[in-house]
């Protein structure tokens, strides 16, 4: 079952999507040409099963365009219940893809279209314009209550579902969506003068179906973007676990300094997802020291002072390494990378930073480094037990580390969580999940209805 606040929003939203059905349903005889709906509804079942990834897993998918067109050839009644009946999730009947995110996403779908189709009606009604500007500024006015409904209801259940703030999740998945809806939006309306003035063998369909392919062919595009997306964030995970074992000193140290990183951001408050964000983050923190040759990162001895300098420019070579996806990258995940080796007193590297000029994430990771290479121990320094630790973080709370995330770092460690002891975590950890822990949406990628997913588990996408 979702959390009560979830299950009251669906409610709420599948209330007002029947009330309005209700007052819309004609009180005279209506009868569509079956060939109409058939047609129509087999688009909204293959638009909806070809989708695009967001942020807070999320996505997006063609069957906004279908819907425009729906809501231009039919009634208002029928075009959402064509879309509340066939929009069909490819993961429907799966078991990760549960009967309320159905629900929700078919709810929201159909009350956007219904909405979307009074606003047509409305501007064909009351914009005494050319036909052709009236129908032009009809379908803007359309698109534009279809995205604020549809993405309105997704942000709100993302924001109920996930703690994130509405701000997040507007500005991380649809701040540069209705851009794309205006300019969809003419496709939409295209679809529905093709169907209805046939070019090819008498019938109109024929041309929806070669303009459909048009559409996705750029989605095929938007695909082989996300797959070379994917295989570089792999090739990043490669490095950092290669990284890891070249030293007995270093296995797991990020995944141990990620876990670490993790539970500071918890206690401090962070959403879901900047718990995601910030774990990642410490995951590849080190991800430079790839470009520093073995000689010098694993040298038993003490290291010559050009040798310290080499060392030292791991946080900016960490950038350099990263930045074919750097576009990809948040700001706080690449101050991570390249500050968490600031000091709060100012003595530390690249940037001599102090205090709160360090971004507050690259200070996390710092402390949970610190901890977790204090208690593996290196070849030239024995470890410390996770007392001795403690005592040394403590004691350079104000000098090293910021203060404040000392206070809750020594919370947490009184906790006994299982990072506490090296050994501890090595015996009992697992792998995570995928390093990646958010797809970015492109400017150029297709856009169209969104859905949102449970934070408990990972649904199909909509």
């Amino acid at each position: 079952m979702p959390p009560l606040r979830v299950l009251l929003f669906l409610l709420v939203l599948l209330a007002a999507f029947a009330g309005l059905l209700y007052l819309l349903l004609p009180f005279g005889p209506y009868a569509p040409n079956p060939l109409d709906l058939v047609f129509w509804a087999a688009l909204i079942v293959i638009a909806r099963r070809a989708h695009v990834a967001l942020p807070f897993s999320a996505s997006m998918s063609h069957a906004f365009v279908v819907a425009l067109a729906a809501v231009t050839l039919f009634p208002p009644w029928l075009a959402a219940g064509l879309v509340f009946v066939f929009s069909f999730n490819r993961d429907f009947g799966r078991p990760g893809y549960t009967w309320y995110k159905d629900l929700f996403n078919r709810t929201q779908s159909g009350l956007a279209t219904s909405l979307a189709g009074l606003a047509w009606g409305w501007a064909q009604a009351h914009l005494g314009a050319h036909p052709y500007l009236q129908e032009a500024a009809g379908i803007l006015v359309a698109s534009l209550v279809y995205f604020f409904v549809n993405v309105g209801s997704v942000t709100y259940v993302i924001h109920l579902a996930s703690g994130a703030s509405l701000r997040k999740v507007w500005f991380e998945n649809y701040s540069w969506l209705w851009v794309s809806y205006l300019l969809q939006a003419p496709i939409g309306l295209l679809l529905a003068k093709a169907y209805q003035t046939p070019l090819i063998w008498g019938w109109g369909g024929f041309t929806v179906l070669f303009m459909m392919l048009l559409l996705y062919f750029s989605r095929f595009y938007w695909d082989e973007k996300v797959k070379i997306e994917a295989a570089f964030d792999d090739t990043i995970e490669v490095l950092v676990a290669a990284l890891d074992a070249k030293d007995p000193f270093t296995r797991l140290h990020s995944e141990r300094v990620a876990a670490i990183a993790g539970s500071i951001a918890k206690r401090m408050g962070f959403d879901e997802q900047d718990v995601k964000r910030i774990t990642y983050a410490a995951r590849i923190h080190d991800i430079g020291k790839v470009a520093i040759p073995d000689s010098i990162l694993l040298k038993p001895g003490k290291l010559t002072p050009e040798e310290f300098e080499l060392i030292r420019s791991h946080p900016k070579k960490g950038l350099e390494v990263l930045h074919p996806m750097r576009s990809r990258l948040p700001q706080e995940v690449q101050n991570v990378i390249v500050h968490h080796h600031e000091r709060w007193d100012g003595s530390g590297y690249p940037s001599r930073l102090r205090e709160e000029q360090i971004p507050l994430w690259a200070r996390i990771v710092a402390l949970a480094d610190a901890y977790e290479a204090m208690t593996a121990g290196r070849a030239y320094s024995p470890a410390k037990t996770p007392q001795e630790a403690l005592n040394e973080i403590i004691m350079q709370a104000g000098r090293q580390f910021d203060p404040q995330l000392v206070r809750h770092f020594e919370a947490l460690w009184l906790e006994s969580p299982i990072w506490k002891d090296r050994g501890e975590f090595l015996r009992r950890y697992t792998l995570p999940a995928h390093l990646s822990a958010w797809p970015s949406p492109s400017h150029s990628g297709p856009a169209s209805a969104t859905s949102p997913t449970s934070s408990s588990d990972r649904p199909g996408p909509s």
